[in-house]
């Protein structure tokens, strides 16, 4: 299959999962409106936060992308696991707007660390079935492009994880930290992802 009908997919999936967010941000029906636009704060907030966070997994998807001369069945069954992961964020986001200031807090932070926590590893499993042995890669892929993209993707496991494990003992320190990381990855991307 052509690495291009793939790419297209993958740019259907992202959008759609990023469109979907907004639907989590609602206010209810008969209660004054700035009241409720106020009270919803952390549903902007994890819109934000998730949109973000689907957008840097996007510009990322791309940079595996471009380093690809091709791709074979298990890229594609690994993409397809992937994308599942992309397109169920916006679960686990409407969770943590609605609980993150109930008893259910905790639940909420778990399950959106860990759907985090796989889809990073799932970007790992991705990239470095892609890279070993070049098995994926173009012919003229630079080196140091490919080490640096391993580099960086091998933290975002461990860093999903840490956070979401935080969610064990304050959820919102861990909610916190999925901003942090957020803002990590925007800037890492703005900072060191620029190309001569």
């Amino acid at each position: 299959m052509p690495k291009n009908r793939l790419e297209a997919f993958a740019d259907g999936v992202f959008a759609i999962a990023a469109t979907l967010l907004v639907l989590n941000v609602a206010v209810t029906a008969g209660r004054p409106l700035g009241g409720e636009l106020l009270a919803i704060w952390p549903s902007y907030l994890a819109y934000a936060v998730s949109f973000v966070t689907i957008g840097i997994m996007w510009v990322n998807h791309h940079a595996v992308m471009h380093q690809l001369a091709h791709v074979d069945r298990t890229f594609l069954m690994l993409t397809v696991l992937f994308l599942m992961l992309i397109a169920f964020v916006p679960f686990p986001t409407r969770l943590l707007a609605l609980y993150i200031r109930t008893g259910d807090a905790e639940a909420a932070a778990l399950t959106y660390g860990i759907t985090l926590t796989l889809t990073a590893t799932l970007y790992n499993a991705l990239w470095w079935y892609a890279a070993a042995g070049r098995r994926l890669l173009r012919h003229d892929a630079d080196p140091a492009v490919v080490r640096g993209i391993g580099r960086s993707y091998i933290i975002g496991p461990v860093i999903y994880l840490g956070a979401t494990l935080v969610a064990l003992v304050s959820p919102l320190a861990s909610a916190g930290l999925y901003l942090a990381i957020a803002t990590f990855y925007v800037l890492e991307s703005s900072i060191f992802g620029r190309r001569p």
